[in-house]
């Protein structure tokens, strides 16, 4: 736990405090940020509590008095819930607006576990709480430069290996040869591991025609089309250096078996590259500006792009996801459907820009590209972009 800099990023924040809880391991965000062992066998509740100014305050129970020895600070002990909620009440009496892993009408769930009853018991002591979203992302979404380069390093190879898939693709059929959704994931997955890359056990997606208008489909070997000419094909995969700094890459890709696809899907391709690179551009001119900006307005403009192409009832996720250690990190997403994220966008974080179109029963599109803000408040894309449908 870095104390100095959660200090500053509350202090940065105007309130008083950040109030950490947790029960039977609800909180998993809370370990992390205070590098606590997310294994430790835990029954009882515990608090801990960081000012903005001052020494830290630890809260746990008189059954497990240890459990936040590792953390610096005051330790008080309860035994029953009346001296647990007067300790609190003690602890912050000089207190008028703290954090909490809350979020108001639950616009961002990612972030939102900590149970209603105790927020009313912290605000029952006259103390307002005000979402931790944003000091969340600061400690669990901002990548530094090693977790930067890690991320463009498996960039490199999944790009590669996407390439790889298509041409395996269009080699197969160019040859008459059998080939299936389901070989070319379980190939993309080989490559992965000889790359030196891990999809942490949930394999790409790669469907023609109508199964990837479910947007999460999972080709098995019981459900696989096998693919052939006049077939709509996406590709979309991801990894990470398999260590201990690598941060995921994420892309989608679409083609077609021929050379002639219908105008119906040339269409719904424009439309979502369009929509993508929409997004994109919104994002550089805010930050060209030097404007704060939202995961919930690059989300309108977006879908605005789908819904004037007559396609919006199509469009049916939001357009992109927090990219970390895990594929979906915890920054902010681009979101204004699923979620309401009010989070902003700040120098240090990774996400997907990814549209999508499904017509259900007929072929789907999706167009997804990673986006990292640098420190200096550049927005780069990392790899190259689809700007027209493979024709194999």
């Amino acid at each position: 736990m870095d104390l100095d800099r959660i200090q500053k990023a509350i202090s940065e924040k105007g309130i008083e405090g950040w109030l950490f809880y947790d029960f039977h391991h609800r909180d998993a965000m809370a370990y992390r940020i205070l590098g606590l062992d997310f294994s430790k066998f835990t029954t009882r509740r515990w608090f801990y509590y960081i000012p903005a100014q001052g020494d830290p305050v630890r809260i746990v129970s008189a059954v497990e008095t240890k459990k936040l020895d590792s953390l610096t600070g005051q330790k008080k002990v309860y035994r029953s819930w009346e001296e647990l909620h007067q300790i609190i009440r003690e602890t912050l009496a000089n207190a008028n607006q703290i954090a909490m892993q809350y979020s108001p009408n639950n616009n961002i769930p990612y972030v939102s576990v900590v149970d209603a009853g105790t927020i009313e018991l912290i605000r029952s002591f006259g103390v307002a709480v005000v979402s931790s979203a944003d000091l969340v992302q600061t400690f669990e979404a901002v990548i530094d430069r090693e977790g930067y380069k890690a991320h463009l390093e498996a960039g490199v190879n999944v790009q590669k290996i996407k390439d790889e898939a298509f041409e395996l693709i269009g080699e197969k059929i160019g040859n008459n040869e059998k080939v299936t959704e389901y070989e070319v994931q379980q190939y993309i997955v080989r490559r992965f591991e000889e790359e030196g890359l891990t999809d942490d056990g949930d394999h790409p997606i790669v469907g023609v025609n109508d199964h990837p208008a479910d947007p999460h489909f999972e080709p098995t070997e019981e459900n696989t089309y096998t693919i052939k000419k006049g077939d709509t094909l996406l590709i979309d995969l991801w990894a990470r250096k398999n260590d201990d700094t690598g941060i995921y890459y994420d892309i989608t890709w679409c083609g077609y078996i021929g050379k002639n696809p219908s105008a119906k899907y040339v269409e719904i391709f424009n439309t979502v590259r369009d929509a993508r690179n929409a997004a994109r551009d919104f994002i550089r001119d805010r930050f060209g500006k030097n404007q704060p900006c939202f995961g919930y307005e690059v989300d309108d403009v977006c879908r605005q792009v789908v819904i004037d192409a007559g396609y919006g009832d199509y469009f049916v996720h939001r357009t992109g996801h927090s990219i970390g250690r895990e594929v979906h990190g915890n920054g902010v997403h681009i979101d204004n459907l699923e979620t309401k994220d009010e989070r902003e966008l700040v120098p240090g974080i990774c996400f997907s820009i990814e549209p999508g179109i499904y017509l259900p029963g007929e072929m789907a599109v999706r167009s997804e590209i990673d986006v990292f803000i640098t420190q200096d408040g550049e927005v780069v894309v990392a790899g190259e972009e689809q700007e027209k449908l493979i024709l194999l």
